[in-house]
């Protein structure tokens, strides 16, 4: 069943499903993140999903310099907790890497480890924050590394609509990463649906300019249930129109009604985008350990994969 994620990924007539997740705390002891992790996936008992993605969680002070709304800590290495999931739950993990604070040379023995002690096959790169920190090893040249490594890693790329909408060019980035070796990309999670749009469209017109078939775009979704939430994902970068805000802070429930925006966000781009020969997949996330907006975020898992199931069983 792990070893199938690329072949799956690879095929446009289905949807591809995913819970995102942070690794525990670096402080929290062994037994308790075996725990957490048992924790993680009996709340998954009730959905029908293909893999999990693990995030590299970095400090990200040197893009933003306000106050993180929720202060930084250092967390397990993105491998052990990938393969402790992966090894639990019998399904595949994508693997977040940061790689700008390691030499090449620790990169290439953080890929010779991950491979053969955590067994991981499926990874996504991430580089520096910011232009403004220290970069040791860009991200063109980790690709270089990757690709030069005996391992045949299965390859992902991030996509930020944020960033194409503010500099144009998002879709050209993506289409450089798929040159270099990325064979699927996944979203920032999504708020700005018009964002959203605007980057697949480009994307898809400049693969048909190309001749080339659009790699696979799995599209993130968080559930959001408080100010403070809110506070998080702006300082993430994560760009949420004024008017979803409002909606959001003046609901009866707030929680609810960041699910029915997510719901309407997704259907609109499906309305949108589901012709364009990009095939999508979903990455449902809790950006909070808040217990209610953990269990949200279930609920939405099994929301937005209901729609896009639907809108692609009326496609092929």
């Amino acid at each position: 069943m792990r070893a199938n994620l690329a072949t799956r990924l690879a095929d446009p007539t289905r949807g591809v499903y995913f819970v995102g997740t942070t690794p525990p705390r670096a402080e929290v002891a062994e037994q308790d993140m075996l725990v957490i992790a048992d924790k993680l996936l009996d709340r998954l008992t009730s959905v029908d999903y293909d893999g999990l993605v693990v995030y590299d969680i970095q400090d990200e002070s040197s893009r933003n310099s306000a106050p993180r709304p929720f202060p930084f800590k250092a967390t397990y290495d993105s491998r052990i907790y990938s393969n402790v999931l992966s090894e639990k739950s019998n399904h595949p993990t994508i693997t977040y890497k940061s790689v700008s604070a390691k030499s090449k040379t620790e990169f290439n023995q953080w890929l010779d480890e991950a491979w053969t002690e955590y067994g991981i096959r499926n990874i996504v790169l991430v580089g520096s924050p910011s232009s403004d920190g220290q970069v040791v090893l860009p991200l063109k040249e980790a690709y270089q590394s990757l690709a030069a490594h005996r391992q045949d890693f299965n390859l992902g790329g991030v996509a930020i609509a944020e960033r194409h909408h503010k500099k144009g060019d998002e879709h050209l980035r993506m289409q450089q990463k798929s040159i270099d070796g990325c064979k699927f990309f996944i979203t920032q999670a999504v708020y700005n649906a018009d964002a959203t749009i605007d980057l697949l469209q480009q994307y898809a017109a400049l693969c048909k300019q190309q001749g080339c078939k659009a790699n696979r775009v799995i599209l993130t979704f968080s559930p959001c249930g408080s100010e403070k939430t809110l506070d998080f994902m702006n300082w993430l970068g994560i760009s949420t129109p004024s008017a979803i805000k409002t909606r959001i802070l003046d609901a009866d429930d707030s929680l609810a009604e960041s699910i029915t925006i997510c719901e309407e966000n997704l259907q609109k781009i499906i309305n949108y985008c589901l012709n364009l020969e990009i095939p999508l997949g979903l990455n449902i996330e809790s950006l909070t350990n808040r217990k209610e907006e953990i269990d949200a975020s279930i609920k939405l898992f099994k929301l937005l994969k209901a729609t896009l199931d639907l809108n692609l069983a009326k496609n092929f």
